[in-house]
């Protein structure tokens, strides 16, 4: 049953994700391509978790904060890619109401904790790169702590905010989900009620994370970029510049498309490009960033060769 009688109103009791496309041909494609980069991403960001835990010269926070974003990478594709991997084999691609919640509290919760993370790993590279007489102080066990559960407490009540609202809108019309997963704005579309007052609550939420980690990146690094061009030595000039490059990379994909799905006017683009470029954000970037840390870091590739030799002597 999707629908129930609530005295006047027939409330909603599960959803139609319309998904990606109705072509059986092209979801059979879409399934295997998909299923190839969520094994990907699983297998990446587990191996990077793992290399440094196990490698000793990765015992520093930079790697540390490391090692939580491959954790939220494998909860942000995992919140959704298996269940986009399910409908594209079933005929009708359905979810139920408290499903939905769960989705999209869980999606907002990995993403907004993934940004408050990036942010911390700028501080730490402004820390190393500035103040590098001062960084066994200023990033002590005892703040890598806070930096990470503040990370995890901002994540969590930004999901809060958005399961909220969910759980008190009300359904009564169409069930149908213009998306493959339960995002908030074409839920908003299908709510027959009045929930003014929380959906500027759930904006502010988005937009103070957005503003409040690009200010701490764009200041973090502002202050790098002078330090670096104050440097005389060549060397130390291109070790900074490849400790940052990474973290840079990774920076400019999430929050272009970000700003892509989130900032832009919704006149400027279509419901099939928002649903391209949320595959993007939630299936790609995910498997795509140990790709970036693997093939852009000399520690990580050394400590990769170093845990492979060891095998290799038995």
């Amino acid at each position: 049953m999707s629908f129930l009688e609530d005295g006047n109103h027939t409330a909603v009791t599960e959803f139609i994700l319309l998904g990606l496309t109705d072509d059986p041909v092209l979801r059979v494609i879409l399934f295997t391509i998909i299923l190839c980069i969520y094994l990907v991403t699983v297998s990446g960001n587990l191996s990077t978790i793992l290399l440094i835990r196990v490698s000793s010269q990765l015992h520093h926070p930079m790697y540390f904060f490391l090692s939580h974003l491959a954790s939220v990478d494998i909860g942000i594709s995992s919140s959704v890619t298996p269940n986009m991997l399910v409908n594209f084999l079933v005929e009708r691609s359905s979810i139920s109401h408290t499903g939905c919640g769960i989705q999209l509290g869980s999606a907002a919760f990995f993403g907004a904790t993934e940004s408050f993370l990036l942010a911390a790993m700028a501080y730490d590279h402004f820390v190393a790169i500035c103040n590098p007489l001062l960084y066994s102080t200023k990033m002590s066990t005892q703040v890598c702590v806070q930096l990470f559960v503040g990370s995890y407490i901002g994540g969590f009540l930004h999901a809060f905010s958005f399961t909220l609202s969910f759980f008190s809108f009300l359904f009564c019309g169409t069930n149908r989900v213009n998306h493959f997963f339960c995002d908030f704005t074409p839920l908003v579309e299908l709510s027959c009620s009045d929930n003014g007052v929380l959906l500027i609550l759930d904006s502010f939420s988005a937009s103070s994370i957005i503003v409040v980690t690009v200010f701490v990146i764009v200041i973090s690094y502002t202050y790098i970029l002078i330090t670096i061009l104050k440097m005389h030595s060549t060397e130390g000039r291109h070790k900074a510049f490849s400790t940052c490059t990474s973290h840079l990379t990774v920076v400019t994909l999430l929050y272009g498309t970000v700003t892509f799905i989130y900032v832009m006017p919704k006149s400027n683009y279509s419901t099939d490009q928002n649903k391209v470029v949320s595959v993007f954000y939630m299936v790609v970037i995910p498997m795509l960033n140990p790709l970036i840390y693997s093939l852009r870091n000399n520690e990580i590739k050394g400590a990769l060769k170093r845990q492979l030799g060891k095998k290799n002597v038995f």
